[in-house]
């Protein structure tokens, strides 16, 4: 075996930095890519609560709250992520609850995403007959 000479690494760290920055690019960009999915179903279950608690009060109904739930979601995230929202009444436990859905898309690509994959529902007692 002949020595290895300093010529023989010539270029190699700029090929190392090069790997190791675009693997390091990749994993930040996942992190964020998860951080904003969970942003996004953190946003719709906090609206289709409070949706949900609007369509419980004694003068309004589950569609008021439906439509409550929408504005909501419009002004927080998107009106594309506002378009599935169903709100009901249901007896749980011998309690009368008004529960609203919101089915949105998963955000995969940014905020690009299906549509309907991600499901999320808010629950309030209802206070009126």
């Amino acid at each position: 075996m002949s020595p290895r000479s300093a010529a023989d690494d010539a270029g190699s760290a700029v090929v190392g930095f090069v790997l190791v920055s675009l693997l390091t690019t990749v994993v930040f960009l996942g992190v964020l890519q998860v951080a904003l999915a969970l942003h996004v179903r953190a946003t719709l279950v906090d609206c289709a609560a409070e949706g949900a608690r609007y369509g419980a009060l004694a003068d309004r109904t589950a569609a008021d709250g439906a439509a409550r739930t929408r504005e909501l979601v419009a002004m927080s995230l998107s009106p594309r992520f506002a378009e599935d929202v169903e709100g009901s009444r249901a007896v749980v436990q011998g309690l009368d609850v008004v529960r609203v859905e919101v089915s949105a898309p998963l955000p995969v690509l940014g905020l690009l995403g299906p549509g309907g994959v991600l499901s999320v529902d808010g629950h309030a007692l209802a206070e009126g007959p």
